[in-house]
């Protein structure tokens, strides 16, 4: 049995999908039981802020999916790395035999808060005992739709990005991955896979390909529009620390992990709006 947390994500969609078009015996993790049931699959109600609700879930479970969203920094701590670590507790209490973590790109100790949380997670999980692998992706294509702090939501792509270019990675790709260690029974342990699609485009290129125009500006600019916007100083910070990895060329870095997880290439910006479009 496979437990999909954050299935009602954007990689927790797609996985779903996969694993049922696999036949792949899954139960899906939500607290909301309404958009669950949109899953078409097996539900069970949990949160892990209350782990005494994840018993229950993770009875029965061989393979765990752990994927969350960070929540609102709390005395300067991401909730993320206590939810997460209570899955964990969870996963080897249940005796669960291969936890696939979706982390950030090459966290670490010296990463701002929500990078950084993704490295305390990784390190509570390497500790556990419980077998695992990691999946460590650029930024989505979908943020340029979906995300927030800069991105194409105003009708522009604007940010201090510099001439830097970003391997960005589609979504489906991640899950994809996900979906082959989770069902391989003999699949890779203890393995951290840095996950890129397969090109590297600076932002004037990307805003060309979605049809928008580009505006670069300077960290100080960026900074003080976010803000104007009403997003938290934490969030700006992380922000503003992420535009400066992209435009030193921190995430330009072309991988071959989807190939060598999944046996195809990822898909390309181009392929990414043409299945979006389609």
């Amino acid at each position: 049995m496979i437990l999909v947390t954050g299935a009602t994500g954007t990689i927790g969609r797609h996985l779903v999908r996969m694993l049922t078009e696999a036949g792949a015996p899954l139960r899906a993790l939500v607290r909301d039981e309404a958009r669950g049931r949109d899953l078409g699959c097996d539900v069970v109600v949990g949160d892990f802020d209350e782990p005494a609700t994840l018993a229950a879930a993770f009875e029965g479970v061989d393979a765990l999916l752990l994927n969350s969203g960070g929540a609102l920094p709390v005395a300067g701590q991401q909730p993320m790395v206590r939810q997460q670590a209570a899955a964990v507790d969870a996963a080897r209490a249940a005796g669960v035999r291969h936890v696939v973590k979706v982390s950030a790109w090459r966290p670490g100790p010296e990463s701002k808060l929500s990078v950084r949380a993704h490295w305390e997670i990784e390190q509570r999980l390497t500790s556990s005992g419980v077998p695992w692998s990691t999946l460590r992706p650029t930024g989505f294509m979908q943020n340029f739709f979906t995300g927030r702090g800069g991105f194409a939501g105003d009708g522009s792509v604007r940010g201090p990005y510099g001439s830097g270019r970003v391997a960005y990675v589609d979504a489906y790709d991640v899950a994809a991955c996900a979906a082959v260690l989770l069902t391989d029974p003999a699949g890779a342990r203890r393995r951290t896979y840095d996950i890129t699609g397969p090109e590297a485009l600076d932002h004037a290129e990307i805003a060309a390909k979605l049809g928008v125009p580009f505006h670069a500006q300077t960290p100080a600019e960026a900074g003080a529009q976010l803000r104007a916007e009403g997003l938290p100083d934490w969030f700006v910070t992380d922000l503003l620390w992420l535009y400066a990895d992209m435009a030193s060329g921190g995430l330009s870095e072309v991988t071959t992990a989807v190939r060598e997880v999944t046996g195809r290439p990822p898909r390309t910006f181009d392929a990414f709006l043409a299945d979006r479009a389609a």
